[in-house]
C-alpha cells in the first residue's frame, strides 16, 4: 500500500496571513490524520512564510502517524531535524527565495556532502530520503550517499500527463525500478493531483509513500478535507 502523506505548509499559510491562530494548524494536522492521512508532512523555509520551526516542533508532540520534515540542509535547518527527530527527513536543494521546490539533487556533486548529513540524521534514528529528478545516474549515485529512499519529483510528470501519460510516466518507471534494485525505497511527490495520482501509482509498483499538500488543500475548499483526504487515498488503491 502506498501511504499518503498530507503537506500542511498551505494551511500555514493561510493562518499566517492574519497573524492569528485561525486555521489552527495542530488541529488540522489532528483532522488529517483522523481522516485517513497516514502522515503529515511540513516544509519550513528560512523566511517562515508558511510552516514555522515552531510549528514543527509543536507537530512533533500531537502527529501520531508519520511525520516527515521536508528541507535544504541548512545549519538552522539541521538544528531543528536534531531537536525535532521526525520519523522522515527528506533533503531538497531549494534555495532560500525558491516559491516551491524545483529541482533535485545532484547525487554525483553533491555525494560526499550528503554522505555526512545522511549519516548524521540516521544516527538521529530518522529516515532519510533525497529528492531527485527521474535520472538514472542521479539514482545509482543516490546510494552512495547512505540515504533510505529517494523522493521523484514528480513536476515533469504532471505537466506531461494530459498530453501523453505513457510518455509522462516513462522516466519515473525506469527510475522507480532501478531504486529497488539498488535497496532503495521510493516516495514521490510534487503536483500531484486527483487526475494524475491513480495513473502514477498504478505504474510504480514500489512506490512507498506520496506527499501532496497543494492540490490537496485547493480541493478541500470545495470538496471538504474529509472528502479530500478520502478520495486520494482512493486513487491510491487502484489497481491497473
Amino acid at each position: 500500500m502506498t501511504k499518503l502523506s498530507v503537506n500542511i505548509n498551505k494551511i500555514a499559510t493561510l493562518r499566517n496571513a492574519r497573524g492569528h491562530n485561525r486555521p489552527d494548524l495542530l488541529q488540522a494536522a489532528r483532522d488529517c490524520e483522523r481522516f485517513g492521512a497516514e502522515g503529515i508532512t511540513v516544509h519550513p523555509r528560512p523566511d517562515e512564510r508558511h510552516i514555522r520551526y515552531q510549528d514543527a516542533r509543536d507537530l512533533k508532540n500531537i502527529v501520531t502517524t508519520e511525520f516527515n520534515i521536508e528541507g535544504n540542509p541548512t545549519p538552522d535547518f539541521l538544528e531543528l531535524v536534531r531537536e525535532v527527530r521526525p520519523e522522515q527527513v527528506t533533503l531538497v536543494p531549494d534555495a532560500p527565495d525558491a516559491i516551491t521546490s524545483n529541482a533535485g539533487w545532484d547525487t554525483v556533486k553533491h555525494q560526499v556532502y550528503l554522505l555526512g548529513i545522511v549519516t548524521e540524521l540516521k544516527a538521529l534514528g530518522c529516515r532519510v530520503s533525497i529528492f531527485l529528478d527521474p535520472d538514472l545516474a542521479m539514482v545509482k549515485a543516490a546510494v552512495g550517499t547512505g540515504a533510505d529512499r529517494i523522493e521523484l519529483y514528480t513536476e515533469a510528470y504532471a505537466q506531461q500527463y494530459k498530453a501523453d501519460p505513457a510518455a509522462a510516466i516513462a522516466p519515473y518507471r525506469a527510475a522507480a525500478e532501478l531504486a529497488q534494485q539498488l535497496g532503495l525505497g521510493v516516495n514521490a511527490g510534487h503536483d500531484l493531483d486527483l487526475e494524475n495520482l491513480a495513473y502514477l501509482h498504478q505504474n510504480l509498483p514500489a512506490l512507498a509513500e506520496v506527499s501532496i499538500g497543494h492540490a490537496l488543500i485547493c480541493d478541500a475548499l470545495y470538496l471538504g478535507l474529509e472528502n479530500t483526504i478520502q478520495l486520494y487515498r482512493r486513487q491510491l488503491t487502484s489497481i491497473i
